[in-house]
C-alpha cells in the first residue's frame, strides 16, 4: 500500500510550487482551481439530473403523438 507525502515533502511540494510559478501567480493559481473544481462538481451534477430530465421531455412528446392518433 502507497504511503501519501508526510509534512516534510509537502513542505518540499510546496517549496517547488513556489519556485515554479512565483509568490504573484499563487492567487491566479488557487482561483483558476477553484473555478475548475466548481465547474466539475456543477457538471457531475447535471450529469447525475440528466436522466431524469430526458425522461421528462419524453413524456410530453408521447403525449403529443396520442394526440394526433386519436
Amino acid at each position: 500500500m502507497p504511503k501519501f507525502a508526510g509534512g516534510w515533502e509537502w513542505l518540499i511540494i510546496l517549496g517547488i510550487i513556489l519556485l515554479l510559478f512565483g509568490p504573484t501567480q499563487l492567487p491566479k493559481l488557487a482561483k483558476m482551481f477553484g473555478k475548475s473544481a466548481k465547474a466539475l462538481k456543477e457538471g457531475l451534477d447535471a450529469g447525475m439530473n440528466e436522466p431524469e430530465e430526458t425522461e421528462g421531455a419524453a413524456k410530453p412528446a408521447e403525449k403529443a403523438e396520442e394526440k394526433t392518433n386519436a
